[in-house]
């Protein structure tokens, strides 16, 4: 039945009337290699992607090694505003991060982007943007003072232009560097809210423990610090803390997009647009901010009727994109099960998280750990592929030396996913043996005739398919 994975028992009536009585004498001959058990299948394959559970520790533990560079960059505050507020504001600001990068995680889900990738943008963005903006901002405001200009100036016209460009800047240069770390406006999203959370980490330190805690207990002792932290800590991380991976998230929307086109113009006015989109949403918040001192009506006011509705529509457009990214892949890989390179199940498998999830415990139940383990990297090299495909079709690799190295990391996905599904296909007792052609199935019955089926109109969810020998890959049509 649709939808449920094993308990295959057609009935006399299904078995008489329901099945084409077109028979062959054997299956067609395939060129799958026979393991006898799933390890043993695994071993073979190439090395799985790591679980989600491992990456996220992984990064968490590297990114604390990088924050503790980022607070060596405040060391000389502590030395002139005391090592307790730096301590305190370093506990404070940390609090958010882990929330907000596993939000970005938990959004990257279909194709997760390499951890040495994640850890350099939520770096630069603590350490390198942090110090730039913080020597440029100091720099402006003395300048102000001198020149008799006010403070608020230097919040709403150079912090926004700084800071954006300096958080943005880490992500262009990876993109820039490493253009296929790229695959879409998701990506963009995560790099550059990664390097905004980085950051404000960093930032939140300033505020909350020398702004906040310091400068009050020094004219009104610990407590009255403590509830100036407090509110602070309201503010900035309860009410606000989504504040700079918002603004800098327009940035990643400019260089996502400009990672799916072949048009030059778009590839570089893409980001610009986003990073100008930034610098305008930083300094209306700072603005409203700073108008606040008069009457905090005007910040409850931007807060409530402006930042939080941009904030709720950029969840849920990040939300269809994810959505999308599924959608797409199932569209692209239609392609390649036409070749016979993937079977209809598998296709449409991969279409939502739902989907996979389901895959994921079927094949855990037919081949234990090691099913699970490569189904998940098939998972992943399959949307890999699909983007992969989708970038060929859009022209995205045009030079021959680009182009090349697309169709050999083609070629590596798909013998890849060829080994994975070694692992776990024929390994269902419930489920009878079944091969894909491309257009037809040839399935083994219990009574030992090989019987041939087109594809249903909704594919079993997941079945155990071995393909026939698959044609080549079919060639993209570039998008003109």
């Amino acid at each position: 039945m649709p939808g449920a994975p094993g308990n295959w028992a057609p009935t006399a009536e299904a078995a008489t009337s329901a099945v084409p009585n077109v028979t062959e004498a054997a299956e067609p001959v395939t060129n799958e290699q026979a393991y006898a058990t799933a390890a043993l299948a695994l071993a073979a394959a190439p090395p799985a992607k790591r679980s989600d559970r491992r990456r996220l520790w992984t990064l968490i533990l590297v990114m604390g090694f990088i924050a503790a560079c980022g607070v060596a960059v405040l060391a000389f505050f502590g030395f002139s505003g005391g090592w307790t507020a730096l301590v305190i504001g370093v506990g404070a600001a940390v609090i958010p991060v882990p929330v907000l990068v596993f939000c970005f995680l938990w959004l990257d889900r279909y194709e997760p982007e390499p951890v040495k990738y994640l850890v350099f943008v939520f770096g630069w963005g603590a350490c390198v943007a942090t110090g730039v903006a913080l020597v440029v901002n100091t720099t402006s405001s003395y300048l102000a003072d001198r020149a008799g200009l006010s403070d608020a100036l230097v919040a709403v016209l150079v912090a926004p232009f700084i800071e954006e460009s300096m958080k943005a800047l880490g992500p262009i240069l990876l993109f820039w560097r490493r253009p296929r770390a790229y695959s879409g406006i998701i990506d963009g999203i995560v790099y550059c809210g990664l390097s905004a959370t980085g950051f404000a980490m960093v930032e939140n330190i300033l505020y909350l423990g020398f702004k906040g805690y310091a400068d009050t207990a020094e004219k009104n002792g610990p407590v009255s610090g403590a509830a100036v932290l407090v509110g602070i800590f309201i503010v900035r991380i309860l009410m606000t803390g989504f504040a700079h991976p918002l603004f800098t998230s327009m940035t990643g929307i400019g260089l996502g997009i400009a990672s799916r086109t072949s048009n030059r113009t778009v590839r570089f006015l893409a980001p610009v647009a986003g990073l100008l989109l930034a610098m305008m949403l930083h300094g209306a918040w700072n603005l409203m901010s700073v108008t606040a001192t008069a009457s905090a009506w005007v910040l409850l006011y931007g807060y409530f009727a402006v930042m939080m509705p941009i904030f709720l529509c950029m969840v849920g457009f990040a939300l269809w994109l994810r959505a999308h990214e599924g959608r797409m892949t199932e569209r692209v890989l239609g392609e390649y099960a036409r070749a016979g390179w993937f079977s209809p199940p598998e296709v449409a498998a991969l279409g939502t998280l739902g989907r996979r999830l389901a895959a994921r415990r079927w094949a855990r139940r037919v081949a234990g750990d090691a099913g699970d383990k490569a189904m998940k990297a098939f998972q992943f090299d399959a949307t890999r592929l699909a983007l992969l495909r989708d970038g060929l079709r859009r022209g995205l690799d045009k030079e021959p030396r680009r182009r090349q190295e697309a169709l050999v990391e083609e070629l590596r996905l798909l013998q890849a996913l060829q080994a994975y599904r070694q692992v776990f296909v024929g390994r269902d007792p419930q489920a009878p043996r079944a091969v894909w052609d491309g257009s037809q199935y040839h399935i083994t019955f219990p009574d030992g005739v090989v019987r041939v089926l087109d594809a249903p109109p909704t594919p079993v969810v997941p079945v155990p398919v071995v393909l026939a020998p698959p044609q080549p890959p079919p060639m993209p049509v570039y998008y003109r």
